[in-house]
């Protein structure tokens, strides 16, 4: 392989003499533009012709990075869930795009996107007022970067992924949200508040199994076993750009049974009770999707009116404010605190492992070890 430096006009060229095609003999020359001293395109040559020869040469391609973007999201599209996808195209809009997408993918280097994670933190989205996103905001954003400019490398546009030399922020930098939880008689005070809501068995089944809300609201009555006492969790409500759409749960430990007790299952129940009997005034009207909770049309709940549903209740009952999944942390911090095995409430959360579980309900473990400590020192001690 050969190549040369021309000059042209105010710059430099290198041109690089590839193998013949194999079939048509046709010469291969690619052209390397835009430099501005001869010593500058030498070196160029000298690291393109290397790369020839050790085979990662890559032609260069004019694409910027926001046209291979656009080009990258439909061809994921298809791996990934909507919900991601659509995640992955607004951060992308709106923290990439405007900072980094008018240049050429071989322009993007480690200190291009060290300069950019450097920008979100201090200065946040230009679409947002004030402020810098966090670490974990910004570490989010790496993860979409990396996996796709590692995809540009194996569709040949790159030789080599930038974001492998970067240094996005520690996920460890971020803080965790906090916690709020209530107590058992403010659970019991709030579900008794609404002992004729239409959604009564929605607020008792959330407060006594800890299921995320996309669960509930995508529990089927074919899901439900109530002679067993058991919920299989098995389809999830989503929404995705203001869209309800159904999932599946994210990981296998996500797709779970939950064993109920005897007032959550009378609670259900009561509800498809009262869903028959509003089921045959809508007539043909009715949309059979089996939802335990649903429209009184049939058709799905949105997740986020549901929630602003239950701060309404919150609110109008005088209860301290909490979000609707924080019910979820009120279960596992109850049952940690009532001594409920920490594998037990792992595996009804549906969490990957134990140390997660113990990791976000750490506040609620200190009882715990205090327990721990005087039965086993009573044991060796005799006191």
């Amino acid at each position: 392989m050969r190549g040369s430096v021309v000059h042209r006009g105010k710059s430099w060229s290198v041109v690089i003499e590839l193998p013949r095609e194999s079939e048509t003999g046709k010469r291969q020359q690619r052209w390397h533009s835009g430099y501005r001293t001869k010593k500058e395109a030498e070196r160029v040559r000298v690291d393109l012709l290397a790369k020839a020869d050790a085979g990662t040469y890559v032609e260069q391609h004019r694409q910027t990075l926001a046209q291979f973007l656009n080009d990258w999201f439909p061809a994921i599209a298809p791996t990934i869930r909507p919900a991601t996808l659509y995640s992955y195209k607004r951060n992308v809009r709106l923290h990439v795009v405007p900072y980094i997408g008018t240049l050429t993918l071989q322009k993007i280097d480690a200190g291009t996107l060290n300069a950019l994670y450097a920008r979100l933190l201090e200065d946040g989205s230009k679409h947002q007022r004030g402020g810098g996103l966090s670490p974990r905001s910004v570490r989010y954003v790496h993860t979409i970067l990396h996996r796709a400019l590692k995809d540009a490398v194996r569709w040949g546009r790159l030789a080599r992924n930038p974001a492998d030399a970067a240094d996005p922020p520690r996920a460890s930098a971020s803080v965790q949200p906090e916690i709020r939880t209530w107590s058992a008689p403010e659970l019991r005070g709030f579900l008794e508040s609404l002992a004729d809501d239409r959604y009564y068995a929605a607020w008792v089944l959330l407060s006594t199994t800890g299921m995320r809300r996309g669960e509930a609201l995508g529990l089927r009555w074919s899901d439900l076993d109530f002679d067993a006492r058991r919920a299989s969790i098995r389809q999830t409500v989503i929404a995705v750009n203001h869209e309800v759409l159904f999932g599946t749960p994210k990981t296998a430990k996500g797709r779970r049974f939950i064993e109920l007790d005897a007032g959550t299952v009378a609670a259900l129940r009561a509800h498809r009770q009262r869903q028959l009997e509003e089921r045959l005034l809508i007539g043909s009207g009715w949309r059979d999707l089996d939802l335990v909770f649903c429209k009184p049309t049939g058709e799905p709940l949105h997740p986020e009116r549901f929630s602003r549903d239950f701060a309404k209740r919150v609110e109008r009952g005088g209860f301290s404010r909490i979000r609707l999944h924080d019910l979820r942390h009120t279960w596992a911090t109850l049952a940690l605190g009532a001594g409920v095995n920490p594998k037990i409430v792992q595996e009804r959360l549906g969490h990957a492992s134990v140390g997660i579980t113990l990791d976000i309900y750490s506040h609620a473990t200190p009882a715990m070890q205090r327990d721990a400590a005087d039965t086993v020192a009573a044991l060796v001690l005799g006191c």
